[in-house]
């Protein structure tokens, strides 16, 4: 039987970080216990040993076994990759079995193109909402598939909304939005002297790769040098299909813990930015509303997102530190791990952890 270098997450559970990476590990675990998690799959740490064997190319044998599970995610989802209905856009992130700093940072919305965006615009009837995911998108590819700076990027936004006296960037209109891309994209081409590329196939590919080489790179290599992890481990590649936080007030984007890490009291601490991809929690777009904000906007979805982090916390048997998003209403969880915490928490924790069997 040939060897296999991409699981989807339900068929994954039990086979360890060492060859899904810790992120892959936790989706695959958090799949098999029921927590609602966005579909997808996990290219292993196999893949990106292969890759830098092979010369950093991808064999065409994992390609196809790529699209293969894309295929899978298609028929869960009920969406199609760079269809004209129903667009499946994903996410693209890597997953060393340790958490580093320097490896590449998230993709998303990957799969939008002058033509999914427009459908995605009608689908939804929400004109706003695609124009933002696609400008997100084109950003993000830039710098990080790209490797190229998002300062000139950001400067064009930031000068849009002085220019219209706007605070925040959800002041910014679909036909704005539009206009944005169209520059973002002429930006592109003048920097890499190529179109931005529209099949989301190639998107998708360039992506992973992308991933793979940051395994390589400057703040990587020191980092592994300091703390004596081997280059030979590689890391994994999770893509997912995207859950959006920016689709409007039903929509939202957040971190937990699950209980208080400053004082290991036994309350859900969180934060929640509603209309927002995970990425604006981290940039500190706009300031984070305390998770009461969810109870109050909506109650079913919160008592829900209160009984999974339960079921978190009994699996782990640890305190959990968690991404979320809500999608009309709709909650997913991205990711988990065990939390870091205060000296003092820690031993409140353990305490009570020990009382509570």
């Amino acid at each position: 039987m040939p060897k296999k270098y991409v699981y989807q997450f339900e068929e994954a559970y039990g086979l360890g970080k060492e060859l899904l990476g810790g992120k892959g590990a936790g989706l695959a675990e958090m799949t098999h216990i029921g927590v609602p998690i966005p579909q997808g799959f996990t290219i292993t740490t196999e893949a990106c040993t292969l890759y830098y064997d092979s010369g950093k190319m991808l064999p065409d044998y994992i390609v196809k076994d790529i699209f293969e599970a894309v295929k899978e995610v298609e028929k869960k989802t009920g969406k199609n990759f760079g269809g004209d209905k129903n667009p499946l856009l994903v996410s693209v992130r890597s997953g060393a079995r340790v958490s580093m700093p320097g490896m590449m940072d998230t993709i998303l919305n990957l799969g939008l193109n002058d033509k999914t965006v427009e459908v995605l615009a009608k689908e939804t009837n929400n004109e706003r909402f695609a124009y933002d995911s696609y400008r997100r998108f084109v950003l993000m590819f830039t710098n990080i598939a790209k490797g190229h700076p998002r300062t000139e990027m950001d400067k064009m936004l930031e000068d849009l909304k002085e220019k219209k006296g706007y605070k925040l960037d959800t002041q910014v209109t679909a036909d704005e939005l539009k206009e944005l891309v169209k520059k973002y994209k002429e930006y592109y081409k003048k920097v890499f002297g190529e179109e931005f590329p529209t099949d989301p196939k190639d998107q998708l590919i360039e992506a992973v790769k992308a991933v793979f080489r940051s395994w390589d790179n400057e703040r990587a290599n020191v980092y592994r040098r300091m703390n004596g992890i081997p280059y030979s481990w590689g890391t994994a590649v999770n893509v997912q299909s995207m859950a959006f936080g920016n689709k409007g007030e039903t929509s939202g984007t957040g971190v937990a813990f699950s209980r208080n890490p400053g004082t290991g009291e036994k309350v859900i601490s969180a934060e929640y930015l509603p209309n927002a991809q995970g990425e604006d929690v981290v940039a500190g777009i706009r300031t984070p509303l305390h998770i009461d904000e969810l109870k109050r906007r909506m109650p079913e979805v919160y008592n829900k997102f209160v009984e999974t982090i339960k079921t978190m916390e009994a699996h782990y048997h640890d305190m959990q530190d968690m991404e979320f998003t809500v999608e009309e209403g709709n909650l997913y969880f991205l990711q988990t791990r065990n939390g870091k915490r205060t000296p003092a928490a820690a031993l409140k924790m353990a305490c009570d952890m020990v009382d509570e069997g």
